[in-house]
């Protein structure tokens, strides 16, 4: 009975979200900028507040790659790197070679663990070849900072920021939240734990106010201290989801939030009152596991096969852009299997449920034509007025966006392995202005990691 109820459950679901998108329909083109550069409302008092202030993709410099270590711990970097963070005081005995701190990262996706590692100096490899670039060392072995408080989760998805002492706290903190591909029930996702992975201390798990785990997580990452304090004050986190379909709104979402605020640490099970959306393409609805949406609050180009997997604040002096990265689905995009296979979305019981073709072509969800590695960047002052009430939470747009297929490993589909996302998570070293983004499978099973550094003329 209970099997019968989930699948008209599900059946109803996609038939809301069950749509076909022609190639014909709108894309950002690849590094241009996509809408005019006016300025902030005046009544939203925003950082950076003006287009001349912007990060763009041609102020990101490739500075190459480097591998990841062997496993540890009882896990490994294969099937990794759905959640990433910078740690500034990382490695302190490390060499002086321009690449300072560490690298907190969750490893294989059946395990989610977390664990770190030392950042060597990228390589460029023209020919693409692992064997040419440095290899990171293992400064803290694989361990769960959860306490085993999530369980096995199908589809994993997960989310790391460290921020040092905010409130009454003593010692900075690994932020992280955890979801799954499948969360009919609000539950809790947030907590933070110590930086010791052997003694994490974790607190957790907290829920963000009423909002559907659909939109609240997978990315994390810290929100400028100046920023936050004209528009969001006393939240520094901010945490979001996009999920493929519409359950999840018709784009990435993007919340803030500050856990500090509501006890040191608030107690399990929690809800955080003190949460404010950024962006939310759709409408959230009180109890409801998806957000309820309309073709008026859709993301430019957006597709159900999209991906955003990270999402990063960059500053560079007075500059700044919200950048979001994942895998774009690129020409038509369908419900279904990968050889073209369309399966029925609408409900009907009449329907005819198509053959599940052979493999590799047998895995169902929503697919597209072809798909790239893709950097969002929105506007910070754009996130502001959202902030502060004078723009919905659908209408800010990526004013630019950067294809980064031509630095990848191994870019494209690749059906007989199973690949179909390219992207995993990001990092940020906000003092250097380097960001790191790992390339999933690429290394083999194994994810590679590369840099990119704003280009110094960007800070002026």
């Amino acid at each position: 009975m209970a099997v019968s109820i989930l699948l008209v459950l599900l059946a109803l679901s996609f038939s809301a979200c069950g749509r076909t998108e022609e190639a014909g329909d709108t894309l950002i083109p690849n590094g241009k900028d996509v809408r005019a550069q006016d300025a902030a409302p005046s009544q939203v008092d925003a950082l950076p507040g003006k287009a001349s202030s912007l990060i763009r993709p041609a102020d990101l410099v490739y500075r190459g790659a480097f591998r990841l270590p062997e496993g540890s711990g009882g896990s490994n970097w294969e099937y990794s790197g759905y959640a990433m963070t910078y740690y500034p005081g990382g490695d302190p005995k490390g060499p002086d070679d321009g690449y300072p701190g560490s690298l907190f990262a969750v490893g294989h996706d059946h395990h989610q663990l977390v664990s770190e590692i030392r950042i060597p100096v990228p390589v460029i490899s023209a020919s693409k070849n692992p064997d040419e670039l440095n290899t990171a060392s293992t400064l803290q072995g694989f361990h769960d900072i959860t306490g085993g408080r999530f369980g096995q989760l199908e589809i994993p998805r997960a989310g790391l920021a460290y921020l040092p002492p905010q409130g009454q706290q003593k010692t900075g903190k690994l932020h992280f939240c955890w979801g799954q591909h499948f969360q009919f029930e609000l539950a809790p996702s947030h907590g933070w734990s110590e930086t010791d992975l052997s003694s994490p201390k974790t607190s957790g798990m907290w829920r963000l106010g009423d909002y559907t785990n659909y939109v609240t997580n997978d990315y994390l990452f810290e929100i400028p201290e100046e920023w936050a304090a004209r528009n969001t004050p006393g939240l520094r986190l901010a945490t979001g989801r996009f999920r493929d379909g519409t359950w999840g709104g018709l784009g990435p979402a993007l919340l803030a939030y500050g856990p500090w605020n509501e006890g040191n640490p608030p107690p399990p099970g929690a809800r955080l009152k003190r949460v404010t959306p950024l962006l939310l393409y759709g409408r959230n609805v009180k109890g409801a596991p998806e957000i309820s949406v309309s073709n008026e609050m859709k993301m430019d180009g957006f597709r159900e096969a999209d991906e955003w997997s990270g999402g990063a604040w960059l500053t560079a002096g007075k500059k700044a852009a919200v950048i979001l990265v994942g895998t774009k689905a690129l020409g038509k995009t369908w419900y279904g299997f990968a050889n073209g296979v369309v399966y029925p979305t609408s409900g009907n019981p009449d329907e005819k449920i198509p053959e599940v073709p052979r493999w590799p072509y047998d895995q169902r969800g929503w697919w597209s034509e072809g798909i790239a590695a893709q950097i969002l960047f929105y506007d910070p002052a754009d996130l502001a007025a959202v902030a502060k009430g004078a723009r919905e939470t659908w209408e800010p747009q990526p004013y630019a966006a950067m294809n980064i297929d031509e630095h990848l490993f191994d870019p494209g589909f690749n059906h007989e392995r199973w690949k179909r996302y390219l992207l995993g998570a990001v990092g940020f070293d906000r003092a250097r202005g380097l960001l790191y983004v790992i390339e999933r499978r690429a290394d083999g099973d194994k994810s590679l990691v590369h840099a990119f550094r704003i280009k110094d003329d960007a800070v002026h």
